[in-house]
Parts: structure tokens; sequence; C-alpha cells
């Protein structure tokens, strides 16, 4: 068959794979502890934040253009990317939050980071995220212990911001340029180079992977957060899905390689599936959306998620990088369901199923109680409000009360079991509730005059909201900023409503 032809019909074998129901992602015969995650740009600083919150899980990280942890935790995402040189004196913040999140609990012991393998890469050419932040990974990897045999950094001249692969697939743009679907032929396998690195020779690939090992799945059994999209992708090699103890990778897209953005080419073209197909790899492809609410991020004011990135600026809560970050729990969750098949190593038996029987009560103006039907098999449960994970430590009890909440505000609530391995199970159906109390009044203007109506105050030149303290921006007219208040307090949020 001609070479066109023959990617034709892949990629019509693929659309019609993609028209089939969307399932429940299905659970696997899984060697836990050959559990690794790589991604591209906010990918790389979501592999990052996975690999120090679950570092006794992640054995190998993969960072294509990403930045040190928790870096914008700290620092305007600008001082992050962009090949901005990060000083010693900014590392030192980033160990300091490190140190801390290690002792509270908020990411595994930081002792378990030096006995991964993290696997380097960028383009000299690359002004998004660059080699300077890069640098600073390398450092900190060290400074953490990781030996220098553990730590390969691979930089390749004349390559932008791209994925880089060996093989010319429709829709690429050339190596040199940043532009979609950031997958390029750079003459080097990206996806051969970082799998290998985790799991030494491998296999001959399959340059073409059977359509049918593509399966679509539901995301929201794990998470209802706004930046995450209803379904993701995983594929699944023949042997796997026959019982074959299998490794599970996580491949995690850049900013605009949604599959709402660029279709299928992050899971088709950048060349994981190929190897994983022969190398007894799942690999698991969750997906982003656009998410154009203005939300209030960890360190770089009032933004919104247009790009459909991973969440590496807090926009969905100030623990973004923590165990209980919206997304990070979400995609652990997954990685989960994905290894708790029969045999798995670690994982053993089945995942548990959904809490029944939720309900809310006892409402005051800032907290409700939540309840549930107890699950057999949890050691604990996780619940969230709005698609956040609420709870610092597992709760053992089948209740728990809820608080920080807004006056006469509504919000949702589901709840999952977690098992003795730490293994969460599927979530449950959401309930609804409505704090006690007056709507809280929203003021929408620039914050130089929601200092002057004495919402707000200024310091250094930044606007701070009374009460709460939230860095809304700088002082001056141009900068809008929406308030609610609660009570003598005014917080910031996205939209009035």
């Amino acid at each position: 068959m001609h070479p066109a032809l023959r990617l034709f019909a892949a990629a019509a074998a693929f659309a019609c794979a993609a028209a089939q129901a969307v399932v429940a992602l299905p659970a696997y015969n899984v060697d836990r502890a050959q559990t690794t995650v790589s991604g591209l740009s906010s990918g790389a600083f979501m592999a990052s934040q996975l690999g120090w919150a679950h570092s006794s899980l992640f054995r190998g990280v993969g960072l294509f253009a990403g930045g040190p942890y928790p870096c914008a935790a700290l620092s305007n995402y600008t001082a992050c990317m962009y090949n901005a040189t990060i000083s010693s004196t900014q590392l030192a913040g980033m160990q300091n939050s490190i140190n801390t999140y290690s002792g509270n609990g908020g990411i595994d012991p930081k002792a378990g980071v030096a006995a991964q393998q993290v696997f380097m890469f960028v383009g000299t050419s690359d002004t998004t995220v660059g080699p300077n932040p890069m640098n600073a990974v390398q450092a900190q990897y060290g400074n953490n212990g990781v030996p220098a045999a553990n730590l390969q950094y691979v930089q390749r001249a004349a390559t932008a911001h791209v994925f880089p692969t060996d093989f010319d697939a429709t829709g690429n743009n050339a190596c040199s340029s940043t532009a979609s679907p950031y997958i390029s032929n750079c003459g080097y396998d990206g996806a051969k180079a970082v799998l290998s690195r985790f799991y030494g020779t491998l296999n001959p690939r399959n340059d073409a992977p059977a359509a049918g090992n593509y399966i679509e799945f539901d995301q929201r059994a794990f998470t209802t957060n706004p930046g995450m999209a209803a379904s993701g992708w995983v594929y699944v090699p023949a042997n796997c899905a026959g019982g074959a103890q299998c490794r599970v990778h996580v491949a995690l897209h850049g900013c605009q390689q949604s599959y709402g953005q660029i279709g299928d080419k992050f899971i088709r073209n950048t060349g994981y599936t190929r190897w994983a197909d022969t190398n007894s790899i799942i690999v698991l492809f969750p997906q982003t959306q656009v998410d154009n609410t203005v939300r209030q991020t960890a360190a770089s004011g009032l933004l919104s998620n247009p790009n459909a990135c991973w969440d590496w600026t807090g926009w969905y809560g100030s623990n973004f990088a923590q165990k209980s970050g919206a997304q990070v729990s979400a995609l652990k969750a997954m990685v989960d369901r994905l290894s708790s098949g029969a045999g798995s190593g670690g994982g053993g038996g089945t995942a548990l199923p959904a809490p029944t029987g939720v309900t809310v009560s006892g409402a005051t103006s800032t907290s409700m109680a939540i309840a549930w039907a107890g699950v057999t098999g949890a050691a604990s449960y996780n619940v969230f409000r709005n698609g956040t994970k609420v709870n610092a430590l597992g709760v053992t009890a089948t209740s728990y009360t809820d608080t920080g909440l807004s006056s006469g505000t509504t919000y949702a609530w589901t709840v999952a079991g977690v098992d003795a391995n730490g293994a969460q199970g599927a979530l449950s159906a959401p309930v609804s509730g409505t704090t006690t109390g007056a709507v809280a009044t929203c003021y929408t203007a620039s914050n130089y005059n929601h200092t002057a109506a004495g919402r707000a105050h200024m310091l250094g030149g930044i606007t701070y909201a009374n009460g709460s303290n939230q860095n809304m921006g700088l002082w001056n007219t141009f900068v809008v900023t929406t308030l609610k208040q609660t009570g003598t307090n005014y917080y910031v949020i996205g939209t009035c409503s």
C-alpha cells in the first residue's frame, strides 16, 4: 500500500475507534513498581509535580522543556519560563517549600526522589521555556540526592519548543519553529529516549499500532475539575489487554495540545504508542480542556487558562503541586484505577466502587456536613468540593465537615474510597447543598477604585484584598478585579455569581 494511503487508513481507523462510546477506565495487571511519567511544557511541569508528590509511585520522570518544582507557587509564572535565569536564591525558596511539603505530608518524603530515573530534554532554540529553567531543574534534582548516573540531560541544537520525533506526520511543524501542533521530526526519537531511560533496551517499535488498542475513557469518574476534559485516552497493547503483566507510563501533552485543540496528534504522532505496543507498556494520555474563567493563581495574579495547560500556576487551588491538588489527585486516581487489575503488584484486586447514600446537612454560612455509606475495603475516604479535594489527610469516618465556604452559595460534593494501598476508587454521584445567609456581595472595579472604596489596600505597588490579603495585581486603573465580600473580608474571584 502506498504510504499516504496507509496513513489515511490508519487515521480513518482511529477516527472509527474514537466514534465508539466512551467507557470507564479499565483495570489491568500492572507492575506498579515500574510506573513512570513524562510530559512537554505544562505537561513537563505536571510530570514534575506528580514525581515530587508521589515519589513512592513514580520511578521515572521525563521533562521535555519544563521548569523546577514548585516554581510558580512562589514566583510569577514568567519567572519560570521564557529562558529566565533562575537564581540560587529562588531555588532555595523552592527547596524550603519542598521541605515543608515533605514534612507535613503534602508530598511523599522528599528522599524518594533520589531513587528516580530522570530524563530531561530541551532545544537550544526554545524560547518558550528554554535551557535556563531546565538547568535549574538539573540543579534541583542534584541538590535532592539524584545521582548523576540517574539524571540524563539532552540539549539539542536548532530545536524549538516541540516534542521531538524521528518520523514525519501530518500537520507537524518544523523542528526549528514553535507552532501547532508542537510535534516535529527533529531526527531524534524523544519517546524512545525517555522510555529507554526508564525501562532499558526496548524491543523494535511497531510503526502501525492497532487502532483498536486506543481507548477513550471517562475522566469525569475521577474529577469535575474545569481544566480537565470529560474524557481521556489510554493505549493498551494486545498482550496487556490479554492479562499479561505490563507497565504504566503517563504521557502529558503541553499547552495547546489537548485533544480538543489538535485531535489525536499528541496521542498518535509522538511515538509513545509505537514503542509501547512492543514493550508491554500501557500509555495513559489524560486530557485538559480550555477554561476561560479568570481565576486567582498562587503567585501570578488573575489568569484564565485559554490554552488548556496543565495546572502549574495554581488556577485550581494553592495546593496545586501537592498530593491534594485537584489535577494531581485526579491523575493519581487514574493511575491507581488503571493499575488495579488482578495480579497488579502493589495494587491488588479491583478498584473500589463509588460510595452511595451521600448526603449534606447542617448548613451554616461557612460550612456543610457531608455523610455517606461505608464502602467495603475502604481504609479512608477523599472528599471533593466542585472537583477539588478538600481533606488534607484521609478521612477514616463516613462523614466530613467542609469549612471555609461562602454564605448563600451552592456547592457540589463527591466522595471516593481509598484502599489500604492508597488506590482511590470511583467517585460518588455529586450531591449539592447551599450555605445559609445572604449571597455575598460582589464588586467589579479597577484595583485603584477598590482601594479608594476601602475594599483593598496597596503595598509596594501591589493591591491586596482587605481581610483575605489575596494578591490582586498592580495598583492602577487598568487592572480590573472582581471581589466577593464575606462578612468584613474580601476574596478575589473570577466572575461575580
